[in-house]
């Protein structure tokens, strides 16, 4: 009989959360450097009232159009207003908007894929004429109906995104769960009488942890210049509230011959997120997933 001390020491994980985090860095350092960005970039976002050094709403006419240097670190923009403070306080609506809306959008898809493959039937018909009739639409005419429909604000702006996210999420990981059901593992699970929840989400979810991850990384970028369209159309997040893509898109279509750095700062900040999610996703893929794990 087992000794109770050896119960609990086999209970025990095999390493702890600082030495996974060490291990994880060590094999996939481009990962662990993309984990460092966005971390980076997120808690910018939380404590931009303390580090900004101007209000990014205040317009100076001694600043409009100051080159980068001396006083305005980044420059000013047409009214004046300090570029690093509107990044920085920018990094909140995008990071929110752009993150919070690939989270829900493609992470409510993938169940839905899931559910939708592995109970087949009627209810699989039903949930892919939904959506395909979601993905009749362009997403940008799609996402302007649903602002207009619900107005200018930033939740809006993400509930228009996971709108447009959602389906065509459920329908690359519906493809894949759908031959994931028929293999013997899932045959034996269910031959044991492994319920139909334990079965999809023990047995089907962790082998499509590798598309969830590259749908998500994917996408973020997507988010962030769905976004910036919206914002400039006017059904958005307000012109007055500070965002990358806002500045981005208005910085390139008006003042690029003026004050090319206007554009260029904002693109770096989108092109920083992009990277660094794509890096920390392909390394979490390589670790999450069985087929990967151990390569």
């Amino acid at each position: 009989m087992m000794a109770p001390g050896e119960a609990v020491a086999r209970l025990r994980p095999k390493t702890s959360l600082p030495a996974a985090l060490v291990s994880f860095a060590r094999h996939k350092p481009l990962g662990a450097a993309g984990a460092v960005l966005l971390v980076s970039l997120v808690l910018v976002a939380i404590v931009a009232p303390w580090i900004s050094p101007y209000d990014p709403q205040q317009p100076n006419g001694a600043f409009k159009y100051a080159k980068p240097g001396g006083e305005l670190l980044l420059g000013g923009d047409q009214l004046g207003r300090d570029v690093l403070s509107r990044l920085i306080y920018g990094a909140r609506v995008s990071l929110y908007v752009g993150l919070l809306s690939v989270g829900i959008g493609v992470t409510a898809g993938t169940l839905l894929g899931i559910f939708s493959a592995y109970v087949g039937g009627k209810v699989d018909l039903v949930v892919q004429r939904l959506v395909d009739a979601l993905m009749a639409f362009p997403p940008i005419i799609l996402a302007l109906g649903l602002m207009a429909a619900r107005g200018a604000s930033m939740n809006n702006v993400v509930i228009a995104l996971v709108v447009i996210l959602l389906p065509g999420a459920a329908r690359v990981v519906r493809s894949q769960a759908l031959s994931i059901k028929e293999l013997d593992y899932t045959l034996a699970a269910r031959a044991v009488g492994a319920s139909p929840g334990r079965i999809m989400l023990r047995h089907i979810l962790p082998n499509v942890a590798a598309t969830y991850i590259v749908l998500s990384t994917i996408t973020v970028g997507y988010a962030v210049v769905v976004e910036a369209t919206l914002s400039f159309l006017g059904v958005g997040v307000p012109p007055d509230i500070p965002t990358w893509g806002g500045m981005l898109t208005l910085g390139a279509a008006k003042y690029v011959e003026v004050a090319p750095w206007l554009a260029i700062f904002p693109g770096i900040a989108i092109a920083l997120v992009v990277f660094s999610v794509n890096l920390f996703g392909d390394a979490l893929r390589d670790v999450l997933d069985p087929k990967l794990r151990g390569r």
